[in-house]
């Protein structure tokens, strides 16, 4: 298809015009400020669901009687869920409106938490964990869609950086919070406290977020005309590519998250609250780059930042490698490659999204399914064949990070083609 090889936002009907249409700023009864604060909470429950209970995995599978890969298959379930609900949820928004799919979406989150803090076995907690993903994937595909609804150009990036900053410090504060609930309580108690924040969830919804999708501008063609406005986005050899540097560069990152606390608790002996702090630490080198990324936006090519940060996630991954290869497991090595690698990643992350997001605004929701669906597919194999390796070294984490990051680099050069600047939000600067 020819079009597919145009830079730019895609046409995905005759009314792309009336939808490449930035809205009106918030309405009465909610605030720029406010608007933001709600969906960067929203963005921050899928890491506070993963990452809150990771670094009880150990005191898990010994509670519930089971292994650490069956404990694993509670993360890999919770991804397939969210896989599954952005892949349904986001094209249904662009018919029924965002506000309310993502009230009904932080009601079930917190319902589906209740379910997993009152599981009696580890099958009841993966089914539950299941539905919470389903469920929670709403406040991430609906955050990037309403963004794209309210907002244009510049302000798309800024954003979009600033969700993906929010997924940088969720990382870090969620294990402080889950280490801290765990040492008064057990694991079950993180549930119960990720209930509470649904419940909550849902309020800020109800008060800060007003419909961002007015009925004359959602597809009128039902669950089939959006799914064909996704067919159309995967045609698009730039959109394919972004959405495949994110999914791919995310299936590394949920791979370390998945590995991390059983390579450091267990191959180097670290307590779980020593684990935490290298979580932390490595988070706070991704928040660091995603600042950085936030800065340059305006002022280098997004392209570029992007090709520059999937670099150094690839030259840390494969120095990871060798040293464990040659030089045997070392706690400091190991550490300070995964920091490189993770730290890139905040970059990574939000750059594809953005430029993924711009070339697919016609279908905002359709986008940030294929976008976020992809992505935690990608970031749910990875986990689970993590577990599959075993935990008696890090060279298999390793090698999966490695391997996926290759691949992503791959994309990067034969799909998104970085030097055409496709999706460059600075080329649409005259559009404001």
């Amino acid at each position: 298809m020819k079009h597919s090889d145009q830079p730019g936002p895609l046409t995905a009907d005759p009314r792309a015009a009336e939808h490449a249409r930035p809205s009106a700023p918030p309405g009465p009864g909610g605030s720029r400020a406010g608007l933001l604060l709600v969906l960067g909470l929203l963005t921050a429950a899928g890491p506070l669901a993963i990452d809150m209970y990771v670094p009880g995995f150990p005191a898990m599978g010994a509670s519930l009687h089971t292994g650490g890969s069956a404990v694993q298959l509670t993360l890999t379930a919770f991804l397939a869920g969210v896989v599954v609900g952005q892949l349904v949820i986001g094209p249904l928004s662009d018919g029924l409106g965002r506000r309310r799919p993502l009230v009904a979406g932080c009601l079930g989150f917190a319902l589906a938490a209740l379910a997993c803090a009152l599981a009696p076995g580890v099958e009841a907690l993966v089914a539950a964990r299941f539905v919470q993903g389903v469920a929670g994937a709403a406040g991430m595909v609906l955050a990037r869609a309403v963004i794209l609804d309210r907002f244009h150009g510049h302000d798309v990036a800024r954003y979009i950086a600033l969700l993906g900053q929010i997924l940088c410090v969720a990382p870090v504060v969620a294990p402080v919070i889950g280490g801290g609930i765990m040492a008064v309580s057990s694991w079950r108690a993180v549930f119960l406290a990720l209930c509470v924040i649904g419940v909550l969830l849902a309020v800020g919804v109800i008060v800060g977020v007003p419909e961002s999708l007015p009925p004359r501008r959602r597809h009128r063609g039902g669950l089939p005309g959006t799914f064909r406005a996704m067919g159309h986005l995967v045609r698009h050899r730039a959109f394919l590519g972004h959405t495949l540097v994110l999914g791919l560069s995310s299936a590394a990152l949920f791979a370390y998250i998945s590995g991390s606390s059983f390579v450091f608790e267990r191959i180097h002996g670290l307590s779980a609250g020593m684990y935490a702090v290298v979580f932390a630490v490595n988070s706070a080198g991704q928040l660091a780059a995603g600042t950085v990324f936030s800065r340059l936006a305006h002022r280098v090519r997004m392209n570029t930042l992007l090709t520059c940060s999937v670099a150094l996630a690839t030259g840390g991954a494969l120095a990871q490698v060798l040293l464990t290869a040659t030089v045997g497991e070392s706690l400091t090595a190991a550490w300070i490659t995964q920091f490189v690698t993770v730290a890139a990643f905040g970059t990574t992350v939000p750059a594809a999204i953005t430029l993924g997001q711009h070339l697919g605004r016609t279908a905002p929701g359709a986008a940030s399914a294929l976008l976020g669906g992809l992505q935690f597919l990608c970031g749910a194999l990875a986990s689970s064949l993590v577990g599959l390796f075993g935990q008696a070294s890090s060279l298999p984490m390793g090698l999966i990070m490695l391997g996926a990051l290759v691949l992503c680099a791959l994309a990067l050069l034969t799909l998104v083609r970085p030097w055409q600047g496709h999706g460059e939000v600075t080329s649409h600067r005259a559009s404001r």
